[in-house]
């Protein structure tokens, strides 16, 4: 891969949350000058400050124009040459801040498609990607005629937030329209019904498709199948599990396909992509659910390493110094197994797991409060058998159950 000849460029990171420590490690191998900017109560996490030149916390609650004054006061000692969001929640603000300086990136109109559920869901509608059927809680008269063609159950989902959280089951119109009406009643006015959207509820198994993007083309992308739909896990607790599905199956084909539709529909140029997919119980068809410009989180991109040896956050930040100009148009996977990860809240804050001795096993989570074992095999039977037995086993050493938060904290 060949770089500017301007290195090393100065990079600013985001990360509300502790996300994204390859990312800097490998900007940093490559000469770059990288910073990161944190909220307060991250900055104790274990952030690789080997590689950052500088690590600025921002108190909590700082929004879009405290970011861009800090990103202006940066500026005045070095020229900044990228602002990256390692985190879900901080997209929409890195584009803001790449805007007030007119970077290379993302803007925010098109991060905003990345960030909304209306937004995406619009955009992929009309470019022929099959997604359940949905409608903004805006209008009265149209949800109910939502609700007359569509029969329910269906779900009522925050456009913003991510994973499960402020999701919830419905099961009559009556109980739509009250939910609509209390939250028009909120004080908070970004909580109020507008910012929600209602679909139809699908069961089904849920999936997921991690990509990397260069020049609007998907160059990578792995495809992994969840052992229990997050939102299950979230509300009724126990472990959570992904795993890589059958390579050169009709399902991977099929979600890879639908993949690339999607990625393009919705205009992404470069980056990382994590998109989610259900296959319906009823009719067998795969439908979207919500897309994100990052990573996945969860370990997902250590689960997929471990499958293929591709790191997501290191393919992303080698493209980001490039800035997009590579010479090869694909990122060749240097194996092709499968692995697959257990994952759930623990009830010591420390968990050992020693007492598993298996061999497969190749990634070891450690975190307060959280047991999880990352596995590989060449046999995907072989990793659907550890897992299916780990689920058991971690029920009854380490599982501890916490209810979801109805907004992200």
């Amino acid at each position: 891969m060949s770089y500017p000849h301007n290195l090393p460029l100065n990079i600013v990171c985001l990360a509300t949350y502790y996300k994204g420590a390859d990312f800097i490690n490998e900007c940093k191998a490559h000469g770059c000058h990288v910073v990161l900017i944190t909220k307060e109560k991250m900055l104790h996490e274990d952030w690789p400050r080997e590689s950052l030149d500088d690590l600025i916390a921002v108190p909590n609650d700082a929004g879009p124009a405290l970011f861009i004054d800090l990103l202006a006061f940066l500026a005045r000692q070095r020229k900044i040459d990228r602002v990256v969001a390692l985190e879900e929640f901080d997209v929409v603000t890195a584009a803001l801040m790449r805007e007030h300086l007119c970077l290379p990136g993302m803007s925010s109109s098109r991060a905003k498609v990345f960030r909304d559920k209306l937004s995406m869901a619009v955009y992929s509608q009309r470019a022929g990607v099959n997604l359940p059927e949905f409608v903004p809680l805006i209008n009265p008269d149209e949800v109910k005629g939502f609700m007359d063609r569509v029969p329910g159950p269906w779900i009522i989902k925050p456009r913003s937030d991510v994973s499960a959280i402020g999701i919830r089951k419905v099961e009559n119109a009556n109980d739509v329209m009250r939910a609509m009406d209390e939250m028009n009643e909120r004080e908070n006015l970004r909580e109020r019904a507008s910012y929600y959207l209602l679909a139809r509820f699908v069961t089904g198994e849920v999936f997921h498709v991690d990509s990397v993007v260069n020049d609007g083309k998907v160059i990578f992308s792995g495809a992994n199948q969840y052992g229990r739909p997050p939102m299950q896990v979230a509300h009724q607790g126990g472990a959570y599990i992904s795993r890589s599905i059958e390579r050169g199956s009709s399902d991977e084909k099929s979600l890879f396909d639908a993949n690339k539709k999607l990625i393009k529909a919705l205009g992404l140029e470069r980056g990382a992509t994590h998109a989610e997919f259900i296959k319906s119980d009823e009719d067998g068809k795969f439908y979207f659910l919500e897309i994100a410009a990052r990573v996945g989180g969860a370990y997902i991109a250590e689960v997929l390493e471990a499958a293929t040896g591709v790191n997501l956050w290191r393919e992303w930040a080698k493209l980001e110094i490039a800035d997009g100009k590579v010479a090869s148009s694909k990122i060749r996977p240097a194996r092709k197994e499968y692995a697959g990860i257990i994952l759930s809240l623990a009830k010591q804050e420390y968990p050992d797991t020693s007492a598993y001795v298996e061999e497969e096993i190749v990634n070891r989570v450690k975190k307060r409060h959280h047991a999880g074992l990352i596995v590989r095999s060449p046999q995907l039977l072989r990793v659907n058998q550890l897992l299916s037995d780990y689920a058991v086993r971690f029920a009854d050493d380490f599982v501890a159950v916490e209810p979801p938060p109805e907004r992200p904290e």
